[in-house]
């Protein structure tokens, strides 16, 4: 059964409703009292504070109603306070909240590694384990494929983002804001050439760029030490960047033939997001261990490691876990998030949402050169802002498109090594209408600062 969008939706009216100028008399309240309370290195992309969500739509305190096409950066995948999720939520608060799965374990723990094990990429046995955050499970993996291999190298790529921990700001290629002033890093992470299609050479195959990096790979590190090759399927942080067809699955056969441990990074990818549950079905690319976050949790802290059961069995008892790792609200949420990707078919609502999408950014793009690039898959999409006639990056132009939006109601995201780049990430429950009057506030708003 196929779920339609208003079915899934929380009681807030799904529109865009401006009342006071942005930011409003109460949130710039806030914002005088967070100056004052709240460390200046946690930044905030809207220039407004929110009081209540339902489906696609934030209110802020003042009453100002924003389209979201941000989905809290992908987390909130079917949508603001979903009654189903909402419920999960309750019903396992009033149980219990806590007893750590290392001290009394529980069934919704195992509940959610069985879900886990079941939708991940490949049919061979699967073994997982639940954390709180997608940098805690890429910490895990790498973890994991270090204690099973017993080599130490980790192969990362150019404009990879995998977290702010210490091991994860190693593995994240931008340096600021992530990194800057906060080294010296993990040792034994090496970055090699990642296949970008607008910035590689033409008519560069997806092939001929795995062939660069893993011979990048195999020269300055030996394929002998190397533990893990890292990768997001769709870069996230990075820019969206999809790589040309065919990469993929070179860097897994690679990594099959030398012992490496293939991981495939799907905290932003995973969940139905791309259109397919996760982003490595689209080319039937079958990691050894996967990283999930954001999606699965409808927007509770939860994470997980998922792989092949040799990997994940080789691991001493104790030495994975964490205090509140698979917390069991967390997975209560998870679970009925689960359910409804499933019953709603949000795969197929994403692929029919990116559709959509892509056909303004296309529109866009024809009309201005300062658009160099429409890319995505599914609900996953966004443009890249060069100087015309260049490629040079144009990270004004994005930050102008975003705040414009923001002043007129519709939550867009910016991300890229150079901050230029205009990323769409809508619920995947938004309705045909709603998605419509964002798009069109996009546009209207793009045509302006890219005239």
């Amino acid at each position: 059964m196929v779920t339609t969008p208003d079915a899934l939706v929380a009681e807030v009216a799904q529109q865009r409703r401006l009342v006071t100028p942005i930011p409003g008399p109460r949130s710039q309240e806030l914002a005088a009292r967070r100056s004052a309370a709240v460390a200046p290195g946690v930044s905030s992309t809207l220039p407004v504070y929110v009081e209540r969500g339902g489906g696609a739509v934030l209110v802020d305190v003042d009453g100002n109603s924003f389209i979201d096409l941000g989905s809290g950066i992908a987390v909130t995948s079917v949508g603001h306070a979903l009654p189903a999720v909402v419920d999960a939520i309750a019903r396992q608060a009033a149980r219990f909240t806590h007893t750590c799965f290392m001290v009394g374990p529980y069934e919704g723990y195992v509940e959610v590694c069985e879900q886990l094990n079941t939708r991940t990429p490949g049919d061979h046995a699967k073994l997982s384990a639940l954390f709180n955050s997608g940098a805690e499970a890429v910490e895990n993996a790498v973890k994991v494929a270090r204690h099973a291999t017993g080599r130490q190298a980790v192969i990362v790529f150019d404009h990879a983002y995998h977290g702010r921990t210490n091991l994860t700001m190693a593995l994240t290629a931008k340096a600021a804001p992530y990194k800057q002033g906060f080294g010296p890093f993990a040792p034994e992470v090496y970055r090699v050439p990642m296949s970008y299609p607008l910035r590689d050479p033409e008519g560069m195959t997806g092939a001929q760029a795995a062939e660069r990096a893993l011979a990048t790979a195999d020269k300055q590190v030996g394929a002998d030490t190397i533990a893990a090759v890292l990768v997001e399927p769709i870069q996230g942080e990075g820019g969206f960047v999809v790589p040309a067809p065919g990469f993929l699955p070179a860097i897994a056969e690679w990594c099959a033939a030398r012992g490496v441990v293939f991981i495939a990074d799907e905290v932003q990818t995973g969940f139905c997001r791309t259109g397919d549950w996760f982003a490595c079905d689209d080319e039937g690319v079958v990691p050894d261990l996967v990283t999930t976050a954001k999606g699965i949790g409808a927007g509770m802290p939860l994470a997980g490691v998922t792989g092949r059961a040799e990997l994940m069995a080789h691991v001493h008892s104790g030495g994975l876990g964490g205090t509140y790792g698979g917390n069991p609200v967390a997975c209560a949420a998870a679970l009925a998030s689960i359910e409804t990707m499933q019953s709603g078919d949000l795969a197929g609502a994403a692929r029919r949402i990116g559709a959509a999408v892509a056909g303004v950014l296309g529109d866009l793009a024809a009309r201005h050169p300062g658009v160099a690039d429409v890319r995505g898959r599914g609900a996953m999409q966004a443009i890249e802002l060069v100087k015309p006639g260049t490629l040079e990056p144009d990270p004004a132009a994005a930050a102008a498109i975003a705040a414009g939006c923001h002043r007129e109601g519709v939550v867009v995201l910016t991300c890229g090594t150079w901050g230029n780049v205009i990323r769409l990430l809508p619920p995947l429950v938004i309705g045909d209408e709603l998605l419509g009057e964002g798009l069109s506030v996009l546009a209207a708003t793009a045509d302006e600062v890219l005239a």
